[in-house]
């Protein structure tokens, strides 16, 4: 018996099969038998291979490349499934993690970027197919598709790792830990490599890294893995006693049955590809613009985001047919008469098969007729779980007026000649507000002149964020809003030298911290700071993109982001650069540590959510509320969504508890720190954990939020903002019921 049916999928593209299935096949066969995959491995035989048909998911996954690549390509995935079976018997069912180190540290010596550099002798088959693999890929690839390749290569193979670990616990993850980590272990993002070679088309060097291309490799990477958690769940939760897998992560945190968890994360599944679709149309465009990128760039990049499209619809005709998954019992594989028959075939009909429900319609739909300045009172707070004790700097009060004195020069409470809007904040605002508490508490043994520092960043970054909307949001000016953005990086050279001079006040706040701040600072450090102000800028835009789209953020996206525009990698940064030379960076850069700044980012962040949501739903139109997120996602009321916001706050604080008892103290001892730079990192624990307090505190205290604050902007309430033109008819009726 199936635990539950399979929901109806979300598949916008058809799935194509590659003709040369059968001669990989053949192929595949015979070099699985040469690197000891088959006979006397203890792990498969030819039966298992024949069943699983490997050839036949990279023929759908792959239905345009010739014979050869097909070849290659089918021989990756053998391998890589290889070693995830060799991986489970080995290691996962033993629980051996001294072993499993060992034998994955050695696997990345079979992956060097540099043609010249030398591999170990294999000694088991995991080994000798990776070394085979190597040198039959890289030759036509650059140093940078190889770098990303091992990169993501060495994701799948460490974060294995990390899942043994939570079998050995026996503990599931949050659901933004788990998708945040099912990406490395999970491979997509290797296969979307896989997907540049096999289709020629190697992203340019100068976007792969850029948001649009980020969140296209993301989404594709958690709808791969989210559906492939929905076939595997029985073979994974009931036979292998895996604790990975997406529809058990909802189980435990939403407290659903096992039929709803899959229903709800088919409705991520969806909406990941929504996102998907979202950022091919609205973000690429621009993209190529500003990098100029050339017609051949171009194409490259379009033939990618084909190549994952087709991805996506052959790996799910393959898991339909895979007798390794579950894929019988699959709900509105039949529909009901009035509802989508499968309709016409040919050219030009495949969106008579999309496999649209009415639900699905339903969570489009609300995603982008959300009614803004709906009357919804004050939000009604929960208990939230916090084990840290509060400390305050005691140079608060001369930081106080320091704040105030400091926000007069910058023109951040008068407005500004000729521009019309900026006169945001009154001085009594301001002082209600009290920035400096918060610094108080996030740096409570600063000097004087490190809590006047903090609390003019904290002040500049919230003033930015206010000003962007209210002088291009209501001009809906995203052209004037990008340009204003760029202007920004001249406020901040890396020689510290010359500025042009400003002409607002975000402009004006800016050159002088930076100053302040980075004059002392060594060059890598200078740049490193730079990079996280920018992103909380750059930040600004997509939130101003999306207000203009009048589009609720897809769930995955909202979190990722919002990080950004609470300036918390800019905070986190300062406490990092502080600490000088004593820890290695690449230690920062390891999974556990960025897991742990993740965690207490999120918590953060979600904490403003919920008491900033009268604020910003009611009085600013606000689409970027996580509160309201989970109310579109999940079809809830805000009570409702409130909770489980909370809930999902005490699961990320409880995670940075776990991972400083359990992860850093082996990630440690991974990499033999010495004492001194134990020392340090133990006191950036600490520094996170007065970070958090500090801003709950601040919320508790600060008259930013409450509907006394807010009232008396009412009388000056934007007029309801609903979309007009072409399909705009539905939005309008809810318009009036909303009103």
């Amino acid at each position: 018996m199936q635990p539950f049916e399979l929901p109806p999928f979300y598949l916008p593209y058809p799935a194509r099969l590659n003709p040369h299935v059968q001669s990989a096949r053949e192929h595949t066969t015979a070099w699985a038998r040469e690197m000891g995959m088959l006979e006397g491995s203890g792990i498969w035989t030819q039966d298992d291979l024949d069943a699983h048909d490997y050839a036949l998911l990279c023929a759908y996954t792959h239905p345009d490349c010739s014979a050869e690549e097909l070849d290659l390509v089918t021989d990756w995935y053998v391998w890589v499934f290889f070693f995830d079976d060799h991986f489970l018997e080995e290691f996962k069912r033993s629980r051996d993690q001294a072993g499993a180190k060992a034998y994955l540290d050695r696997l990345g010596q079979f992956m060097p970027v540099h043609p010249t550099g030398d591999v170990p002798e294999p000694t088991n088959p995991v080994e000798k197919g990776l070394a085979d693999l190597w040198a039959r890929t890289t030759p036509s690839m650059s140093v940078g598709w190889r770098t990303r390749f091992v990169e993501c290569t060495e994701h799948l193979l460490e974060e294995s790792r990390w899942e043994l670990a939570n079998i050995s616990e026996g503990r599931v993850s949050n659901p933004v830990e788990y998708i945040e980590m099912r990406r490395k272990v999970g491979g997509a993002p290797w296969s979307a490599c896989l997907v540049e070679h096999a289709a020629g088309a190697e992203v340019p060097d100068a976007v792969a890294a850029s948001r649009p291309l980020r969140v296209l490799r993301d989404c594709f990477a958690d709808a791969v893995h989210l559906r492939n958690d929905l076939f595997s769940y029985q073979r994974e939760i009931e036979e292998e006693g895996e604790l990975s897998n997406g529809v058990l992560v909802f189980e435990k945190f939403l407290g659903y049955d096992t039929q709803r968890s899959a229903d709800a994360v088919n409705d991520l599944l969806t909406s990941r590809l929504q996102q998907f679709e979202n950022t091919v149309f609205t973000e690429l465009p621009p993209l190529f613009e500003e990098h100029r990128l050339t017609p051949q760039e171009r194409l490259a990049v379009g033939a990618y985001v084909k190549g994952l499209q087709d991805w996506q619809s052959g790996g799910h005709e393959w898991h339909m047919r895979s007798s390794r998954y579950m894929n019988g019992a699959t709900r509105g594989s039949e529909p009901e008469l009035g509802v989508f028959h499968p309709g016409p075939v040919g050219l030009g009909t495949a969106a008579a098969r999309l496999g649209l429900t009415p639900e699905m319609l339903g969570a489009r739909v609300r995603t982008f007729t959300h009614v803004p300045f709906q009357r919804v009172g004050p939000t009604a707070l929960p208990e939230f779980y916090m084990p840290y004790q509060l400390r305050l700097n005691p140079h608060l009060d001369s930081a106080r007026s320091s704040c105030v004195e400091w926000s007069h020069r910058m023109g951040f409470l008068a407005p500004q000649p000729g521009l019309a809007g900026s006169g945001l904040w009154t001085e009594k605002q301001l002082i209600g507000f009290d920035f400096p508490i918060c610094s108080a508490g996030i740096d409570p043994d600063g000097s004087a002149a490190d809590m006047d520092l903090s609390s003019g960043w904290l002040t500049w970054g919230t003033y930015g964020d206010d000003y962007l909307p209210q002088i291009f949001g209501r001009t809906k000016d995203l052209t004037g809003a990008k340009a204003f953005n760029e202007r920004l990086n001249a406020y901040m050279p890396l020689d510290c030298g010359e500025t042009p001079l400003p002409t607002n006040p975000v402009e004006k706040g800016l050159a002088d911290l930076w100053h302040r701040t980075a004059s002392p600072m060594t060059d890598g450090a200078r740049q490193e700071f730079r990079a996280t102000v920018q992103v909380m800028t750059a930040s600004w835009i997509w939130e101003l993109a999306n207000e203009i789209q009048h589009r609720i953020p897809d769930p995955v996206d909202y979190i990722e982001m919002r990080r950004k525009t609470f300036g918390s990698d800019m905070t986190m940064a300062l406490a990092r650069i502080s600490h000088g030379q004593a820890v290695p960076p690449e230690i920062y850069r390891t999974s556990p540590m960025r897991a742990l700044e993740n965690s207490a980012q999120d918590y953060a962040c979600l904490l403003n959510d919920i008491f900033s949501y009268q604020k910003e739903i009611e009085f600013e139109g606000e689409l970027h509320n996580c509160v309201l997120v989970v109310q579109n996602f999940l079809n809830c009321d805000r009570v409702t969504a409130v909770a489980i916001v909370n809930d999902l706050m005490t699961s990320r604080l409880q995670q940075f508890e776990h991972l400083v008892a359990v992860e850093l103290p082996a990630l440690f001892d991974d990499y033999g720190l010495d004492a001194q730079a134990r020392q340090v990192l133990g006191a950036y624990v600490v520094e996170l954990q007065d970070w958090m307090v500090a801003i709950v505190h601040w919320h508790r205290v600060t008259r930013r939020y409450p509907e006394s604050e807010l009232g008396h902007t009412s009388a000056v309430r934007p007029q309801l903002i609903r979309p007009t033109g072409l399909g705009t008819s539905a939005a309008r009726i809810l318009s009036l019921r909303g009103a």
